[in-house]
């Protein structure tokens, strides 16, 4: 460090220190035992309290606390493969190695494991990097290495693989209690080897959390990354769309609920003055006869509703609900493409 960067005070003492070496050479004291063969009151009277602890230093006499500074820790593996290597069965074997080392070292000072960095270097210097999240911080070697197997399993490169490496992010091992009528997730860490699956399987924009979007459109939402909640009474919501579960609920009167159907189901209805007089599905699905078909007994609607006049994104949709001779309630919508049934009520 440059005197200059020093703060005055300690420019001020090397200042006096380099003053009193000075006058030393002066005196024909070049030495440390020249220097404590000196009187101490006499060069006390002289020279000052700095030129004394000087001399104290020089007749062992200075006691000067060890001030212990510990390195910061660091959980980091990384190795450089011999040859390149063009299949996941080296990889996953250093990488087991890996977690096994780190697991060691996190338990031998009480820490457990909250995230995962894994790194992966390519035979032309590029550089793979994935961040693996932790639901429930924990050092399990083997639900750890499930965790890297099942995204590895899936992973593709166009060069081969040269260097490995793989950080851990410590953390305390969290403890919660929760009160007589909590609960929690039975096994965050498995509902999250489930998500990695899923994900795998559909695609990255098929599996997360659905949110609505701010407006009236029916089925309007979109899918955010899944997020975990760690609270007093934590809420895990997920969903996989495309599907024909009945996953939605729609109140159309007071005692019934609408079983909608993801996605909806094509039909072809018969109008008779602009109201629909006669309905048939295409596909079967979850009503009395298997499929809806029949003449129409009752029917409500036209519900009307639109938005987004002002972009791209215009829609309108005019929507029915109507009864069959059979008893069989359904809502129905009509569309450019034909006539489609949105759901079944219950």
């Amino acid at each position: 460090m440059e005197r200059s960067d020093l703060p005055k005070a300690a420019q001020d003492r090397q200042a006096e220190i380099q003053q009193i070496f000075t006058v030393l050479h002066k005196w024909g004291i070049h030495t440390v035992g020249q220097l404590a063969a000196l009187d101490k009151e006499q060069l006390a009277a002289r020279l000052g309290p700095e030129a004394v602890r000087m001399w104290e230093r020089a007749n062992g006499q200075s006691n000067r606390l060890l001030k212990l500074v510990r390195p910061p820790e660091s959980f980091d593996e990384s190795f450089e493969f011999e040859h390149e290597i063009e299949t996941a069965e080296p990889l996953l074997f250093m990488l087991r190695r890996f977690l096994e080392q780190l697991s060691l070292r996190l338990s031998a000072i009480y820490l457990v494991a909250k995230e995962l960095t894994l790194r992966i270097t390519f035979s032309n210097k590029q550089n793979y990097e994935r961040v693996f999240k932790i639901p429930q911080p924990t050092n399990d070697v083997d639900l750890l290495f499930r965790m890297l197997h099942t995204h590895l399993e899936n992973f593709k490169s166009e060069h081969p693989i040269i260097a490995v490496s793989l950080q851990a992010q410590p953390i305390k091992a969290a403890s919660q209690q929760y009160g007589l009528f909590e609960t929690t997730l039975r096994n965050p860490n498995q509902l999250s080897e489930t998500l990695a699956r899923l994900t795998a399987l559909l695609g990255v924009d098929r599996v997360g959390t659905p949110v609505l979007e701010e407006t009236h459109r029916p089925d309007a939402f979109h899918l955010e990354p899944f997020c975990w909640h760690f609270s007093n009474q934590p809420t895990v919501e997920a969903a996989v769309p495309g599907g024909s579960a009945s996953d939605a609920l729609r109140t159309a009167h007071t005692t019934i609920t609408l079983r909608r159907f993801r996605p909806a189901v094509s039909a072809s209805v018969f109008l008779s003055e602009n109201i629909p007089a006669h309905l048939r599905s295409a596909n079967p699905f979850g009503c009395r006869s298997g499929q809806a078909n029949g003449k129409v007994a009752e029917q409500r609607g036209p519900y009307l509703a639109s938005g987004n006049w002002w972009d791209e994104k215009i829609w309108s949709r005019s929507e029915w609900d109507l009864q069959l001779d059979d008893g069989t309630i359904v809502r129905c919508h009509e569309n450019p493409n034909g006539w489609e049934i949105d759901g079944i009520y219950d």
